[in-house]
């Protein structure tokens, strides 16, 4: 049974990750299971409807005119690619990312921009003194006079601003920052995230200003606040990187506008986020040539073919005790493979360490990294370098069979692109693909990669 949870109005004990109340005081949430997030807050009034107004009727969805969407070109195009091409005007983006990843110097940069081209542009800063947020702009190097910029936490005072200087687009930092002194909750709380929201959404689709909305996120990496934030918007934007690259990607989770999944690739420098324009190229430039384990596999995000470096290491385990690791990629889909390998190839790996690993700090979650992922394994256990110029991609099942993927043509022309002429791929992907200047090598089952990393095909 599902846990109910008590309506807003009055007292109560809310938990501030999934926003459920209840009218004592728990150690843990019995909706979410979170320890310790329950805090007491007061409900606010149900809203009502003023009195002499009503919703337009119903009418025939598909007569009248095609309006069409209206976007703002940001002059930045790794930000305008995860957004469909650009800002849509009269849309909400919620960004969300971990401390100090960059988001909002990422935002002060997009509006900087957008100013530049005589846009009218507001930035309220609820967590940062205008004097902050003015020397952050002067490191990055920002030019004219840059976006009106104001510091408040008040939801009344920014309302107010928004009124008198009616900008095309508003960005704030942040909305769990944001508080409304109708309710008595403090500022972050689920009622003021959720008022705050509830608010100004409607204000952006009535007035056809975009709204951006900087969100933290929490421990479990996802937007703090009730998930009603994230239904309320009309894009999800999540700002990622790993510890040890200087690569941060910006991924769209939700898009009303264009395509889910569709990235886009920052190196983080002293002048802020630079745009990496062809991340294929950058994320392969330092791989080792002729080194076992190495092997180079072309991903799709979204519909963007970017070309990885997949390593391997496998190495005796110390105390007859094996390890698996995956950095970049699903952890049980490598137990998955070892296993294949293992019964379908007949490759011992009971007594060996399998690292994989992919280079540049990104995560590669779709089957079509399997079969780049077994011949890197295959190549550091054999201790051969894979074919030199060659690209892998394919699923693998667990019979050992090798599976066709989607985007086979746009993968292998990327690969083509950047000087690579054979490709190892599934044998039903390889009669759909037409590119010229790549030799195709289709398998059918795993086994077979063994002679090709051999050189005997």
């Amino acid at each position: 049974m599902g846990v109910k949870s008590l309506p807003m109005k009055g007292r109560g004990f809310v938990c501030q990750e999934c926003g459920h109340r209840f009218p004592g005081w728990l150690g843990r949430c019995p909706s979410c299971g979170t320890w310790g997030s329950l805090v007491e807050e007061v409900g606010e009034e149900p809203r009502r409807r003023p009195p002499g107004t009503s919703s337009p009727p119903p009418v025939p969805l598909l007569e009248g005119a095609d309006e069409g969407v209206s976007r703002l070109n940001t002059s930045m195009g790794e930000f305008d690619r995860p957004l469909g091409g650009g800002v849509v005007e009269g849309s909400v983006v919620l960004l969300g990312g971990a401390p100090g990843m960059g988001k909002s110097t990422l935002l002060l940069q997009v509006l900087g921009a957008l100013s530049l081209q005589g846009v009218p542009v507001l930035y309220c800063s609820a967590e940062e003194s205008l004097r902050q947020v003015r020397l952050r702009a002067r490191r990055l190097g920002l030019r004219g006079p840059g976006p009106l910029t104001m510091a408040t936490a008040s939801l009344e005072e920014l309302l107010r601003e928004v009124d008198r200087v009616k900008p095309r687009v508003l960005a704030v930092d942040s909305l769990q920052a944001l508080y409304t002194s109708e309710l008595p909750s403090p500022a972050g709380s689920v009622a003021q995230v959720r008022e705050v929201a509830a608010r100004l959404t409607p204000l952006a689709k009535a007035s056809g200003m975009a709204l951006f909305l900087v969100g933290h996120i929490t421990k479990e990496g996802v937007i703090a606040g009730p998930r009603l934030v994230e239904h309320l918007v009309d894009v999800v934007l999540y700002l990622e990187h790993r510890a040890d690259s200087p690569y941060r990607v910006l991924r769209a989770v939700k898009n009303r506008f264009g395509s889910t999944n569709e990235i886009g690739v920052f190196e983080m420098t002293d002048r802020g986020l630079q745009e990496v324009k062809n991340p294929s190229e950058i994320f392969i430039t330092e791989r080792p040539e002729g080194s076992p384990g190495s092997v180079v596999m072309p991903t799709v995000e979204g519909t963007r073919p970017l070309l990885v470096e997949i390593q391997a290491l496998v190495a005796p385990a110390p105390g007859g005790i094996p390890r698996r690791t995956a950095m970049g990629v699903d952890y049980n889909r490598l137990l998955l493979l070892v296993g294949v390998l293992e019964k379908r190839v007949g490759i011992d790996l009971s007594h060996r360490d399998v690292f994989v690993n992919v280079a540049g700090g990104l995560r590669v979650s779709e089957p079509a990294v399997d079969l780049a992922a077994v011949a890197a394994i295959l190549s550091s256990h054999l201790d051969r370098p894979s074919p030199p110029s060659t690209v892998v991609f394919g699923e693998v099942g667990l019979t050992g069979e090798v599976r066709g993927v989607s985007y086979g043509e746009e993968r292998v022309a990327e690969a083509q692109r950047l000087g690579f002429t054979q490709c190892i791929l599934p044998r039903s992907t390889a009669r759909k693909v037409r590119v010229d200047g790549v030799r195709l090598l289709g398998v059918r089952e795993v086994r077979e990669l063994i002679p090709l990393l051999e050189g005997r095909r």
